[in-house]
């Protein structure tokens, strides 16, 4: 029943974006201020194809480079948790002082930094899909830090004692006890994360991705229908999104504990 729910809520939402746009037509054609070109998707004519096809021409860049980001930023974020839950002073302040120097920044400047500074710096030049991971990556790792150690303490001290009883060595304590309870927890919390990657990697468009927006962007240049691509770029978007979060709901069922 919650799952019917859910879906009528994600219909009844297209149902009112659609309206919205139905309605600022008729408005707009009464005022006689806009003339709309929905015609350059009309999948019935060569030229409507061929745009929608350029436009989705951009999808495996966004996810390709989203997954890879996400990836990269877990494992990063884990290690720099593990520090700072470490007994060492100079582990846990390099935790802190990452954790708040990253977390500043927004996601467009460190891009634009990355992309631009390090050429300068340590002549090192990556090209706009490495760039777009490792900002994407340091931006992210420092939220993901937060939420691995979150779930890392919300394990049960005596889980710990009793994997210590048994002669288990550190390493093996994380690996077989305290992470897969703490995944559990922060499962959720690992999903969002998600969603906003795929969202935040519309931003590499600017130095050149040819990810959704890029696409967009670029069939704009040529049709100059501003409000009809966008709209589509903003379906395109909410049906990865609505995919990812199904998914991540489906796992977060499948490692819940039976009661």
């Amino acid at each position: 029943m919650a799952q019917r729910q859910k879906i009528a809520l994600i219909y009844i939402g297209l149902a009112l974006w659609l309206g919205l746009l139905t309605g600022c037509s008729t408005q707009a054609s009464a005022g006689q201020t806009y003339q709309w070109g929905w015609y350059i998707f009309n999948p019935l004519q060569g030229k409507g194809v061929s745009n929608l096809a350029f436009l989705l021409g951009g999808l495996a860049d966004t996810v390709l480079v989203s997954l890879s980001a996400m990836l990269a930023s877990v494992l990063l974020g884990l290690l720099v948790a593990l520090a700072g839950l470490s007994r060492q002073r100079w582990l846990k302040a390099f935790n802190r002082v990452y954790v708040e120097v990253f977390r500043a920044i927004p996601l467009l400047v460190l891009l634009l930094w990355v992309f631009y500074g390090l050429p300068v710096i340590v002549g090192v030049q990556l090209g706009v899909f490495a760039t777009g991971v490792l900002a994407m990556s340091l931006s992210d790792s420092a939220f993901e830090a937060e939420i691995f150690r979150a779930g890392i303490q919300s394990v049960p001290h005596g889980q710990l004692e009793a994997a210590r009883a048994l002669g288990l060595p550190w390493r093996l304590q994380m690996r077989l006890v305290v992470l897969p309870q703490a995944l559990k927890v922060i499962l959720p919390a690992l999903g969002n994360q998600l969603v906003y990657v795929l969202k935040m990697s519309s931003l590499i468009s600017v130095i050149g991705l040819s990810d959704l927006t890029r696409k967009a962007n670029e069939l704009n240049v040529n049709e100059y229908r501003p409000l009809e691509i966008y709209s589509v770029l903003v379906l395109e978007y909410l049906v990865l999104i609505l995919l990812v979060s199904h998914g991540v709901r489906r796992m977060e069922r499948r490692l819940a504990t039976p009661h």
